[in-house]
């Protein structure tokens, strides 16, 4: 089905840029469920390609971009607010990522968003959670990806802790088994080496507890499967299981050796590394067992594109999670948005700009006085370091990266390179809700102390006309003078504004 201008609008799409495997998903909304209609994966070894100063080689970014053709051809006319593209450890880790990004974008059509360890670790939850039975009871969620490893304890469609560490099975056999030569010592190092980094979230995850342990993604998948075809288990994964695997990986003198029924041939030179992980995982967890779920990222990713369609947005709620935790004074936050909004639904049409934007302001409007909890004096600046640096749910690296340069440029210098980081093409937009961010804030300077008539304002294409009432500016000359230094400001950014 499409609409007037071609797009197919009843079509939704994720796209996982793992660190082993590149995923797609294409479905459709029906009655309150998703219907699968295209499943493609391919096992692209992004992670294989970083060296030791986190540069991704050229020819790990050609895999990538051969497999991201093949999805293009899929995913064409496809709305935007409909497809999800999301990339993980490896290109969070790799310091020439904007390259592949760039490259790969021009190749979708659409943007790459890249997600922080806990936003994975949420979106792997929620994509399991809809594959499991809606009961009672919390669940222990372990998604061992290419180049990190999601822990999730969470009940129902609700995770309660959230973890992300920085071990997984490309990662793991290249560190562990480099030369591709399969030893018990180093099978056993690479064991002792997860059970090392699992001593950061252990005791605060048994202390939460859990009824039962869930495994979702390649190597959990392929365990399993193991199992089942050499007839070892009936279904789950046990400690006598792992046992009987590892036993029989270590009867192979090298990765390119492995032929293990279960495991498809493009994972059986990675699956040693993952095959530690899981080792350490029962170990440090004490389990007796754990079973296999479809559901991962790109999922969750699914089923988050649909929860914003319906106003379910975890994003609302981490926004005010984070105006809480660093003390912002809620009044004078809803004073700023109020304005905003209304300043907004002024100009919107002018620069066409739809609702979408407007969230955004309603965002950096909640959150621009967060550096006041650290010190008043660059409050604004500390904001910023904060926004962009936190774990928060529901944001891409790059949405935090939008927030921040927004919290960063809502008072003082208006600074236009502290939005070089954002893609050029939402760049104009970032710019101009800040532009109605700062005249919010000015607006509001009294704090409450005196009620503020909404002015009208014009748009003449990136020239403003803010038009209060006769006589106000003379009744409130503090507020005159604030203005009056915008316009220097915003003219010194290059932006007319004009006080009438």
């Amino acid at each position: 089905m499409t609409d007037s201008t071609g797009a197919i609008n009843d079509l939704i799409a994720a796209v996982d840029l793992g660190s082993n495997s590149f995923h797609m998903v294409i479905a459709q909304e029906f009655q309150g469920e998703i219907r699968t209609l295209e499943r493609r994966g391919q096992k692209v070894q992004l992670a294989a390609g970083l060296d030791e100063r986190s540069i991704l080689s050229e020819e790990a970014q050609q895999r990538g971009l051969e497999c991201l053709r093949e999805f293009a051809q899929f995913m064409q006319g496809m709305e935007p607010k409909r497809v999800s593209v999301l990339a993980t450890n490896a290109l969070r880790a790799a310091r020439n990522r904007q390259q592949f990004i760039e490259r790969a974008e021009e190749i979708l059509g659409y943007p790459i968003e890249v997600i922080a360890g806990r936003e994975e670790a949420r979106l792997i939850y929620l994509g399991v959670a809809h594959t499991l039975a809606d009961d009672a009871g919390r669940r222990l969620v372990v998604d061992i990806g290419g180049g990190s490893t999601e822990f999730i304890i969470g009940e129902r469609f609700e995770p309660r802790a959230l973890e992300s560490l920085h071990m997984g099975c490309v990662s793991y056999t290249k560190q562990f088994f480099p030369d591709g030569v399969i030893t018990e010592a180093r099978f056993d190092d690479a064991v002792d080496a997860a059970r090392q980094e699992l001593l950061n979230i252990e005791t605060h995850y048994k202390q939460l507890g859990w009824h039962s342990a869930v495994g979702s993604s390649g190597t959990i998948r392929a365990a399993e499967q193991a199992l089942v075809e050499n007839g070892w288990e009936a279904e789950g994964i046990t400690p006598a299981g792992l046992k009987k695997l590892r036993k029989q990986m270590l009867q192979y003198a090298t990765t390119d050796d492995v032929s293990l029924p279960g495991v498809k041939p493009e994972r059986r030179q990675v699956f040693i590394g993952g095959l530690a992980i899981l080792q350490a995982v029962f170990d440090t967890f004490g389990l007796e067992r754990m079973i296999y779920s479809d559901g991962a990222l790109r999922e969750g990713a699914l089923w988050d594109l649909v929860g914003r369609s319906a106003h379910e947005n975890v994003r609302e709620r981490t926004v005010q999670a984070m105006a809480e935790r660093f003390y912002v004074d809620t009044a004078q936050a809803q004073r700023v948005k109020e304005m905003a909004r209304a300043l907004f639904a002024q100009v919107h049409k002018e620069w066409q700009l739809d609702n979408g934007w407007g969230y955004w302001l309603d965002w950096a409007s909640q959150l621009h006085e967060i550096g006041l909890s650290i010190a008043h004096s660059g409050f604004h600046k500390h904001g910023a370091y904060l926004v962009q640096h936190a774990d928060l749910l529901g944001f891409t690296r790059q949405g935090q990266a939008k927030l921040a340069a927004m919290v960063r440029s809502h008072r003082r210098k208006f600074l236009p390179e502290c939005f070089s980081e954002i893609a050029p093409a939402s760049r104009t937009a970032m710019i101009q809700i800040t532009r109605l961010l700062r005249l919010a804030v000015v607006l509001n300077h009294s704090r409450g102390a005196h009620p503020v008539p909404c002015p009208l304002l014009r748009s003449d294409g990136e020239r403003l006309q803010l038009i209060l009432p006769e006589g106000w500016l003379a009744e409130h000359p503090l507020t005159a003078r604030d203005l009056a230094a915008e316009v220097s400001q915003q003219k010194s950014a290059g932006f007319s504004l004009e006080i009438l």
